[in-house]
């Protein structure tokens, strides 16, 4: 899956910070099963490269795989290896930045303000995460999105609930980022993949 098809798709990032990699193809189907399209496996959890390359390899195809909390150039380096093709950041860095468009990556870095944003438009970002978007607020995200240019995905992450999505999405969100409302370790599969219905039930609605 490319990230324009994402787009176009259901544009909901699951953040499965926690996952281990002997639960991560069951989880991975739940969410697929969901109408999910993309996973991000944060790089604080257990073993991550091998819960990516597992996910890649299952789901490479059919969804978007990708690391999230990454901070170095030399993680992308690692992703990239594992098979993840997103890089997310919780801020925006050149050099995780030049890695990633170095490998062919897609790279959404983390962005609070107008400086942030545009520094990391300027250095060939494909999407901006708002983070984090509970401190912003849907007013936030429409004054900032009122000077960026029109045509750039931006993902509100933090705090994010099925209730929540509409005002964002009236103020110029893309899609969303969800953490512990979609994804807690140790729940099954099944708690997730009805988590995750909860979250496609709302998008439909909220986006009509």
């Amino acid at each position: 899956m490319t990230w324009q098809e994402f787009l176009r798709a259901m544009p909901l990032i699951a953040i499965v910070r926690g996952i281990r990699p002997e639960e991560a193809l069951d989880i991975g189907a739940a969410l697929h099963d969901a109408g999910w399209r993309c996973v991000e496996v944060p790089l604080n959890s257990p073993d991550p490269l091998a819960s990516i390359r597992l996910l890649s390899h299952a789901f490479g195809e059919r969804m978007l795989i990708g690391a999230g909390t990454v901070l170095t150039a030399r993680s992308v380096e690692d992703v990239a290896a594992a098979g993840g093709r997103l890089i997310v950041s919780p801020n925006f860095d050149p050099g995780v930045m030049a890695a990633s468009k170095q490998a062919g990556l897609i790279s959404m870095p983390g962005f609070f303000t107008p400086s942030e944003a545009f520094a990391a438009l300027a250095a060939g970002a494909d999407g901006l995460k708002l983070f984090p978007a509970e401190a912003a607020g849907a007013g936030v995200l429409k004054a900032i999105r009122a000077v960026l240019p029109p045509d750039v995905p931006i993902f509100p992450v933090g705090g994010i609930e099925p209730a929540g999505l509409e005002p964002y999405l009236r103020a110029g969100a893309t899609g969303f980022g969800v953490g512990s409302s979609v994804f807690k370790p140790g729940q099954s599969s099944d708690q997730i993949r009805s988590q995750a219905e909860s979250f496609s039930a709302a998008w439909g609605a909220a986006a009509g």
